[in-house]
């Protein structure tokens, strides 16, 4: 796919960065009265500007819940701190990609600096009851809520009324995420109280992803109580943008996983493509054709940017109209 314009600036976290709570740009805030506890963090990869920028505003805002506590995080400082937008998918991460290491056994051998960073923003993760993580992506696209399996956050994403595109997946082959690290990936019978949503707000460089990656925070926090909205108003003004005309969810099927970073796309499948016939060739993974699997198929995140042995370059789905909640 062609290089698309970074027009999106890095903030200066300047004082901010240290935190309050000893562990690097880790922020913590309780109200001292019964609610949950809720996070929102940022930075996972170093090259995804728009949730920093949306901490950031919550910092400067002055935020405090007013009832359970809010954590704010801006996870991958390593990574950030070499991001130049000229190159900035070398910035992701340092050494692996932070979002596939929630892993009690990765944690543990701390072999890398995103695995001892982990290790580090775990007891936060585990003591919270919401998870808000913003993310953005290798290429233009509309934004997506991420689920996971649980019906809880798909109920919880159609209570946001945005993202328009809810998708509904167990995650990669290579690693969890932290939106399904322990309790939040657990069955809704195990830890109904948990709710955990991942949003891909926009294309890295887009200025647009922190416009999505704000009006998400205050959805977010409207939901969970931890900032009502008439509280939020004065502070976040702004932030919240039009509900999403219609919700979508894409039900993922299974994904493609490249075989090596050979992997080729067989034309434009910018966005998030509908294919309308069964059998369509879309890639080229190490010779064998690529080909949706049945009609009206949904290309969940195309990219190749990233591409290598044991990488999702792409999810196939199934597209479903969502009532409002």
């Amino acid at each position: 796919m062609s290089a698309v314009p970074f027009d999106l600036s890095a903030p200066e976290l300047g004082s901010w960065r240290a935190g309050n709570t000893g562990v690097e740009g880790v922020w913590h805030f309780d109200s001292g009265v019964p609610g949950p506890r809720v996070m929102v963090s940022a930075l996972v990869h170093g090259n995804e500007l728009c949730g920093a920028w949306a901490v950031l505003g919550l910092l400067q805002a002055g935020i405090r819940p007013v009832r359970g506590a809010l954590t704010l995080a801006w996870c991958n400082l390593a990574a950030f701190d070499r991001f130049d937008p000229r190159q900035h998918d070398a910035s992701r991460f340092v050494d692996e990609d932070m979002n596939r290491q929630w892993m009690p056994e990765r944690i543990a051998d701390g072999r890398t600096r995103e695995r001892r960073r982990v290790a580090a923003l775990r007891p936060f993760v585990e003591a919270s009851d919401w998870l808000l993580d913003l993310h953005s992506m290798h290429e233009p696209g509309p934004a997506l809520a991420l689920v996971g399996l649980q019906p809880r956050n798909l109920a919880l994403a159609r209570q946001m009324r945005a993202p328009a595109h809810v998708v509904v997946d167990a995650g990669h082959q290579d690693g969890v995420r932290m939106r399904d690290f322990g309790r939040f990936g657990a069955a809704d019978a195990q830890h109904p109280d948990t709710r955990s949503l991942l949003i891909e707000c926009g294309f890295h460089g887009d200025p647009a992803s922190v416009v999505v990656a704000r009006d998400q925070c205050v959805r977010f926090l409207d939901l969970a109580g931890t900032l009502p909205r008439d509280a939020a108003a004065p502070l976040l003004r702004g932030w919240r943008q039009p509900d999403a005309q219609q919700q979508w969810a894409l039900h993922v099927t299974g994904p493609v996983v490249a075989r090596s970073e050979r992997f080729r796309f067989i034309g434009d499948f910018a966005g998030l493509p509908l294919v309308p016939v069964a059998g369509t060739v879309i890639g080229d993974n190490e010779g064998e054709l690529v080909r949706t699997p049945y009609d009206d198929c949904v290309l969940v995140m195309p990219t190749a940017r990233q591409a290598r042995a044991g990488v999702t370059v792409v999810r196939f789905a199934r597209r479903e109209r969502l009532a409002p909640a």
